[in-house]
């Protein structure tokens, strides 16, 4: 499964931490920027991630911001996306685990890099559980 990313200037070094870890992991990566860490602006990066989501290019996605809601309010406006703001890992596993959430949403300005990559660990490692927790998911599409 290929792994998206995605971040403006905040999120720009801590994607970069990310992107590389991951990737050591073996999971194949594709990142949609920012490639640098001027000023940028999250919802340029974060459609062109949720679009490669929806058709099917990239499995999951790591989005970063600042504060990791600009960019998780944009990923959600997509219909399939179900972008979660994780902060601790506890919070990443019942994002899997309850909200099968596709992308991994991290607040780049209030977590270390260690803290991610305990968070990303239990986002990649937890699988959804289902059952009560699939007509939840069934009931957040609007038509």
């Amino acid at each position: 499964m290929i792994i998206g990313f995605a971040g403006d200037h905040a999120g720009f070094e801590l994607k970069a931490t990310a992107l590389e870890y991951v990737g050591s992991m073996g999971y194949p990566c594709r990142d949609f920027g920012a490639y640098t860490a001027e000023r940028s602006d999250y919802p340029d990066f974060a459609h062109p991630l949720a679009r490669a989501i929806e058709s099917e290019e990239v499995g999951w996605g790591i989005a970063f911001c600042g504060t990791g809601n600009g960019i998780g309010i944009t990923l959600n406006r997509h219909r399939m996306i179900r972008a979660a703001i994780c902060w601790m890992p506890e919070i990443a596993r019942l994002s899997r685990a309850h909200n099968d959430a596709n992308v991994l949403v991290l607040p780049a300005r209030f977590i270390t890099p260690d803290e991610m990559k305990a968070i990303v660990d239990v986002f990649l490692d937890t699988p959804f559980e289902g059952g009560r927790h699939l007509c939840r998911l069934e009931k957040m599409v609007v038509e």
